[in-house]
């Protein structure tokens, strides 16, 4: 695109393989930020998530980790890191600053009694759709400003009702059917769920991802590092059918069954 000098400028200034103190102080408030992750064969997703103001900590300046909890049991963000470590998570600040800042690293999942022990000070939330089932622990590799150029300024407004229902397992206030999707289903083709062999193979696989997660320790050299499991270049589908009887995952919908 002829911007080779300004890219090499804006990495030369600006792009940073830790958090500084005001890239700190910035996450510490943020009640928002998306995460981008992909699978192993590079497929990715885009996902939102959101809490109480420093719900994505700061455990030191290359270190940030969050909590995930049970939610509506797809996991898919846990599913990709799984296979792929890389992760993308970008900030905005639409209501002060009007600007944004983008951390790109390699994440582990990290469970929640291991965390503990190694961080105690972490808030505990007693409603079980708020209570974190693992954390994800991401070590920074970059950290770098979006520019405000494009950001709209946005400005808070009264709550109406009752306000925002955190981890709320209520269908109608998590949003219900809002886009409709459940009257054009039958247009999508089957829905078809991941090759399993039966119930108590996939349950078995469960706790064996489970295990691996209570084995990580996340106080090694400022970040978790993972003891066992599939890390980038290999192949979980793989490791799981070898030991859940099953063949690698192909998608989630089939569409040469209409008609």
């Amino acid at each position: 695109m002829g911007t080779a000098e300004r890219a090499d400028r804006f990495y030369a200034e600006q792009v940073l393989d830790r958090l500084n103190p005001r890239m700190r102080e910035f996450v510490t408030r943020q009640e928002m930020f998306f995460l981008a992750t992909a699978d192993r064969r590079g497929e990715c997703d885009n996902t939102f998530r959101a809490g109480p103001p420093g719900f994505l900590h700061v455990l030191d300046d290359t270190t940030l980790t969050y909590p995930e909890y049970r939610g509506n049991g797809v996991h898919a963000s846990l599913g990709n890191i799984a296979e792929n470590p890389h992760v993308g998570v970008l900030m905005v600040d639409f209501l002060r600053d009007r600007i944004g800042l983008h951390v790109n690293g390699r994440a582990d999942v990290v469970a929640d009694e291991v965390m503990r022990r190694s961080h105690p000070a972490l808030p505990v939330d007693p409603v079980p759709g708020r209570r974190a089932l693992v954390w994800v622990v991401i070590t920074v590799e970059e950290a770098y400003i979006h520019c405000a150029k494009h950001v709209p300024h946005l400005q808070r407004v009264p709550a109406r009702g009752t306000g925002r229902s955190w981890g709320t397992d209520d269908v109608k206030r998590k949003g219900g059917d809002f886009f409709g999707a459940a009257a054009d289903a039958a247009e999508r083709g089957p829905f078809l769920p991941p090759p399993r062999a039966d119930a108590a193979s996939w349950r078995a696989e469960a706790e064996r991802v489970l295990a691996r997660a209570v084995r990580q320790d996340p106080g090694t050299d400022g970040g978790a590092a993972p003891t066992t499991g599939p890390r980038a270049g290999s192949d979980p589908g793989t490791e799981r059918g070898s030991e859940a009887g099953a063949t690698g995952f192909s998608g989630w919908f089939s569409r040469s069954a209409r008609g």
